[in-house]
């Protein structure tokens, strides 16, 4: 981070930074294959109920530093540590950097999102059962919402049901989702499920999120899906089967119909977020090129892999710096304007960062040879969460159309302008 940024922020922030810093760099990173060692292997029966005890540990220490629930803007009172989304994305970057720190600090998605939606749209009752524990770092939650017989990146075409039963005070939800990141956690205690509760509303009115406490009967965990043969546990990102699953009618949100508002809510500063983990990953794994680049053990033909050529050192470095302002950008506009005014920063951030992400983790891979793609380093696991990313929370497409669609709108606004200046430079040629 560049030092004009730093001085941007307050005393306590860059207090908050350097703590954290030392925390990721010299508690989270050490601890991480560690981490591995005590989650049981895959296709163990234990798999996906053993939590690494090292997690709590760090959680532990990181409450301890003052380390904990950064995510919550002021907005929210007591439950917020009082920071911008511009302060707590140059935070998110420095988490970026270890698969751990993230959770460690509680400020792992989907956990992040799902705690603002209670703060934000849950009434009393529902903040106190599932958004305190959440902030305590007691249970997991998951964000049921994508699935795998429609086109999901078009909330429109969700079609699991919400049917309102009030002979029996309840609602019946029926449905299959996946690529539900956090379900397959053993402390994932709650379900936001996303479905239409009324399929002859308007088209944006027809969604509703409602509560689901993962114990219900008839939520099935279908199986782990894997992301280029990782399966991310204990996190796992799981397909899951709602098979008239009732719940009581006071586990809906805000209303029936009001599913986008609370979706939209939740997305656009969680997009911010996960681009500036994704520039700590980079930056880490920018860190990882140079170290192999000019390590003297590994000269070829009589010199540092650095000294043959330095380009690719220079266009990540140059890529990173620029992506990393994009978001900054972003981050200060949600501030200042709010989420909705920058709709199309959040998108622009959010299709550049994953490709400038892949482009210097794929660079140190190939600096480092065969070793790139193994498991002897944590850039094999970075490539594929980053190319991940560049689907989860919708895919690119999605975002450049939405980007696309606000350059649009300026179209009759420039045509007036450019017509003034075609018409000052006839008046101009016509005194020739």
């Amino acid at each position: 981070m560049s030092d004009s940024v730093f001085l941007r922020l307050s005393p306590r922030v860059q207090g908050l930074y350097k703590t954290l810093s030392d925390f990721v760099d010299f508690e989270c990173i050490p601890a991480e294959k560690l981490y591995h060692h005590q989650l049981p292997p895959m296709g163990h029966p234990n798999r996906w109920k053993v939590v690494p005890p090292v997690l709590e540990t760090l959680k532990t220490r990181a409450k301890a530093l003052g380390l904990w629930n950064f995510f919550l803007p002021p907005v929210y009172g007591a439950h917020s540590p009082g920071l911008t989304n511009f302060e707590y994305a140059v935070l998110c970057e420095l988490m970026g950097r270890s698969l751990l720190a993230p959770e460690a600090t509680n400020c792992a998605a989907p956990d992040t999102g799902n705690m603002e939606v209670f703060a934000k749209y849950g009434n009393e009752a529902q903040k106190k059962r599932w958004l305190e524990p959440l902030l305590k770092g007691e249970i997991r939650s998951a964000f049921a919402m994508t699935e795998p017989a429609v086109a999901s990146s078009d909330a429109t075409n969700i079609e699991t049901s919400i049917a309102r039963d009030d002979k029996n005070g309840q609602y019946v939800i029926n449905g299959r989702k996946w690529w539900i990141s956090g379900a397959g956690d053993p402390r994932c205690k709650v379900y936001l499920v996303m479905g239409k509760s009324d399929f002859n509303a308007k088209k944006h009115m027809q969604q509703s999120v409602i509560i689901v406490p993962a114990d219900t009967p008839g939520v099935t965990v279908v199986r782990p899906m894997s992301v280029f043969g990782y399966d991310d546990a204990s996190h796992g990102h799981m397909e899951l089967l709602f098979t008239n699953v009732r719940v009581p009618l006071d586990h809906m949100i805000l209303g029936e119909g009001r599913g986008f508002e609370i979706v939209q809510g939740r997305l656009g500063p969680g997009r911010i977020h996960h681009c500036m983990r994704s520039i700590g990953m980079a930056e880490r794994a920018l860190e990882l090129h140079i170290l192999r680049a000019t390590d003297p053990a590994r000269k070829t033909f009589g010199k540092m892999i650095a000294q043959h050529d330095p380009n690719p050192i220079a266009e990540s470095r140059m890529q990173l710096d620029q992506a990393r302002l994009l978001v900054l950008n972003a981050a200060d506009r949600i501030d200042k304007l709010g989420p909705k005014a920058a709709l199309k920063e959040i998108g622009m951030a959010k299709i550049v960062v994953p490709r400038m992400a892949l482009a210097v983790i794929d660079r140190a891979i190939q600096v480092h040879g065969a070793a790139g793609v193994s498991q002897d380093t944590p850039l094999a696991y970075m490539y594929a969460a980053m190319r991940t990313l560049r689907i989860a929370d919708g895919p690119d497409e999605v975002h450049a159309r939405q980007v696309s669609m606000h350059e649009v709108k300026r179209s009759m606004e420039l045509r007036g302008r450019h017509d003034k200046i075609k018409e000052t430079e006839a008046k101009l040629l016509a005194k020739l």
